[in-house]
């Protein structure tokens, strides 16, 4: 475990490539990532309101432009 100090000394553009490759990593079974019955029924639940108002829901365009807008304040 001596090497997980030295990910302190990465750089950003190193650190972040490592971030990506272990997001890779569990995205390639992700059937081993626990969910908890909490999360699930969040999901459920957030189903359950966009199927009863389904144009409730923004685009991501929408979003982006949201996001920007109120970056220039």
């Amino acid at each position: 475990m001596d090497n997980i100090g030295s990910i302190f000394e990465l750089s950003v553009e190193e650190k972040l490539q490592l971030v990506e490759d272990l997001w890779d990593d569990l995205g390639t079974n992700p059937d081993s990532i626990p969910v908890h019955q909490w999360q699930k029924d969040e999901l459920d639940a957030r189903k359950h309101r966009l199927a009863s108002a389904p144009t409730s829901v923004l685009g991501w365009d929408e979003v982006k432009a949201h996001i920007r807008s109120r970056r220039a304040i």
